[in-house]
């Protein structure tokens, strides 16, 4: 199947439920290709939504690096209390040091707010250390990058059920229909893992080929 552009992908939408642009208009089909975009990207991690950033924490360090080790909230702001002393009533003492934890907190509340949610490092840095980080980031969706995306690209088949799915909840259409495409794309999605956490992160020459394991058929 080849990939899908907006336009080409709302076509084929409409042509499969023979409903015409007068019902599903370009906002609501807006709306079921964003919520199938989605389903795919918490039902498979994708390489293409990896990405890496770097930055500052507070004269850049040029030493050799370190992974921090992960750890909840609770756990680094306990270990903060007793580096500084807080705890017990104890005087605080303003410790730093080279960051040995990290903890993810919050959440943004829309895509331009920065300030609700993020990382939080202990202890608290003593140089501006160099940091990177590696994140899955939400795709654009193929409803403003109108061309193509990845998604509509390399998985377009996935996309269609996913988004057809959408449309026949929406149109009360045949269950036996909408289950039809539902098994389809749990098919093809399976497809897709297989590809992007088997063969694009495994090299065939040292870990070997992936092999799938075959039932024998019942005695």
């Amino acid at each position: 199947m080849a990939g899908y552009t907006l336009s080409q992908l709302e076509t084929h939408i409409r042509n499969y439920t023979e409903v015409d642009s007068n019902v599903l208009t370009g906002a609501i089909l807006a709306g079921f290709i964003e919520n199938a975009e989605f389903r795919i990207f918490y039902d498979v991690p994708s390489d293409s939504n990896r990405f890496v950033s770097e930055g500052n924490l507070a004269v850049d360090d040029t030493g050799p690096g370190t992974w921090l080790i992960k750890k909840d909230q609770t756990y680094l702001s306990e270990y903060v209390d007793r580096l500084t002393g807080t705890e017990g009533g104890q005087p605080a003492q303003d410790v730093t040091g080279f960051p040995k934890y990290y903890a993810m907190f919050g959440g943004a509340t829309a895509v331009s707010d920065t300030t609700s949610g993020g990382l939080y490092v202990a202890p608290t840095p003593d140089a501006n250390y160099m940091f990177k980080i590696y994140y899955d980031m939400v795709p654009q969706s193929l409803v403003t990058k109108t061309s193509g995306t990845y998604i509509s690209q390399y998985f377009p088949q996935g996309l269609l059920y996913a988004t057809l799915v959408e449309a026949y909840g929406f149109l009360k259409g045949p269950m036996d229909i909408l289950t039809l495409y539902e098994n389809k794309y749990k098919q093809e999605i399976q497809k897709f893992a297989g590809v992007q956490i088997g063969r694009r992160r495994r090299d065939d020459y040292t870990d070997g080929t992936v092999r799938i394991p075959v039932k024998s058929p019942s005695p």
